[in-house]
């Protein structure tokens, strides 16, 4: 790597995946984080677009905070293969020389960020859960490490850029701003694209969930205290009669009670609900840090000294179990009245 690639550059860039726009918030959510920590480094904040008639994308992350985007459109990137990302993904970093480049967590940032990472020879931090600016002006990523039961904090005190792949949900984004004004940088895309070595000859998208357990208004969350697999079942019939979603513990995802996806923690999902309803759960460290956006937390444990208990607004000691089956009975006499 050359010297003139390590000098820190003056731009944060995110990495804009569109393609499921109105279900993964991820780009817009590290836009935000972007502009907040922007103003610590002087730095301008830039999205990265690749595709084939993605303007309209282009408008959007404007919007959300973007004050430069570099966009590659062409129809040769219509499908996204990652050898062709890769190969324009390094060209702008070298070209431009960002210091911080964020990529949201999904399964796409998984595959894309470290390859990208290996081409300009940096560090890279996986699945943050957060990120901020220290006094040296170096980005300080936070992420869970040895299965959840550390906290790490990262930084990149020599190689740029300084890249962290974050998990959704971490941070809020900005609100839409039809008003907002940005730069728009066409790159062009060279004729010497690396030729696949895989090629699409299909692709269907699986249809959405009603909604995500990131964007629910009320969590229901269970915990190894609801006793056994059946009974944790019953906060899926709980939660049908609340348009809840449900939530776990790590445990609980261990002991395969409910899968990965429900997981509320550091090693799974952060959420921010107007009302979360805790059962059953003793409130280890790398839970909580999962819920502190929840507006009203009511928690339900027979251990009133468990720590869940403590940080709850509301905190009823009862059987988890046993509040559940009452509150189905209580929410169906409702219904039919």
């Amino acid at each position: 790597m050359t010297e003139k690639m390590n000098k820190p550059g003056q731009r944060i860039c995110v990495f804009g995946d569109y393609r499921n726009y109105f279900q993964n918030r991820v780009t817009l959510q590290l836009l935000a984080r972007a502009r907040e920590l922007a103003p610590a480094i002087g730095a301008e904040v830039c999205a990265v677009v690749f595709g084939s008639q993605v303007s309209e994308y282009v408008c959007e992350y404007i919007a959300h905070g973007a004050q430069t985007v570099y966009v590659a459109d062409d129809p040769v990137l219509k499908d996204y293969c990652v050898e062709t990302y890769l190969f324009l993904a390094e060209h702008l970093i070298r070209q431009y020389r960002p210091d911080i480049f964020l990529i949201g967590a999904t399964d796409f940032g998984r595959e894309f960020a470290p390859r990208v990472a290996k081409r300009l020879k940096t560090g890279l931090t996986a699945d943050c859960i957060g990120l901020e600016i220290n006094a040296d002006g170096l980005l300080v990523q936070t992420a869970p490490s040895f299965g959840g039961n550390l906290i790490a904090t990262i930084i990149t005190p020599e190689k740029r850029p300084q890249m962290a792949t974050v998990r959704p949900g971490t941070f809020k984004e900005l609100p839409h701003n039809d008003a907002a004004a940005g730069r728009i940088v066409s790159i062009p895309v060279p004729s010497d694209l690396p030729i696949p070595r895989v090629r699409l000859v299909h692709s269907e998208r699986k249809p959405p969930r009603e909604q995500r357990i990131e964007d629910a208004g009320i969590v229901i969350c269970g915990g190894r205290g609801m006793g056994s697999r059946t009974k944790f079942k019953k906060l899926f019939e709980m939660a049908r009669l609340m348009g809840a979603e449900v939530g776990a513990t790590r445990p609980v995802v261990h002991s395969h009670w409910a899968d990965h996806d429900c997981l509320v923690g550091q090693a799974g999902k952060n959420i921010h609900p107007r009302i979360l309803f805790s059962l059953g759960v003793s409130g280890a460290i790398q839970h909580t840090a999962a819920i502190h956006d929840a507006d009203l937390i009511i928690a339900i444990n027979k251990n009133p000294n468990a720590a869940m208990m403590k940080m709850a607004d509301v905190a009823i000691v009862a059987d988890a179990g046993q509040f559940c089956s009452a509150m189905i009975r209580e929410l169906k006499n409702r219904i039919r009245e």
